[in-house]
């Protein structure tokens, strides 16, 4: 499992609409080959950061993604967003149901 995730700085008026891109963004990789699950986190105990959390089946298919949509996704978010930092992780361990 590979997940992506990056870290904003959103102003209060801005989170509003960027939880409407993020929602835009996670129906277009809902439809690419590989992608299990989109997840939008607020930091606890830090104020105006936001995490948007991508989960797909292998780097592979995040790859092709973001070949394919990035830059036409980040050119119709309409959300001001400062990115703190990208985070991009390999699942080894899984306890759960």
């Amino acid at each position: 499992m590979f997940i992506h995730s990056v870290l904003f700085e959103i102003k209060p008026e801005e989170v509003v609409q960027y939880r409407k891109d993020s929602l835009m963004w996670a129906r277009y990789a809902k439809k690419a080959a590989g992608f299990l699950f989109y997840r939008t986190l607020k930091r606890y105990r830090t104020k105006n950061q936001y995490l948007s959390v991508y989960v797909w089946e292998r780097k592979v298919a995040h790859d092709n993604f973001m070949r394919q949509y990035h830059d036409w996704l980040v050119g119709k978010s309409r959300a001001k967003v400062k990115v703190l930092d990208y985070f991009n992780l390999k699942q080894l361990d899984y306890s759960g149901r």
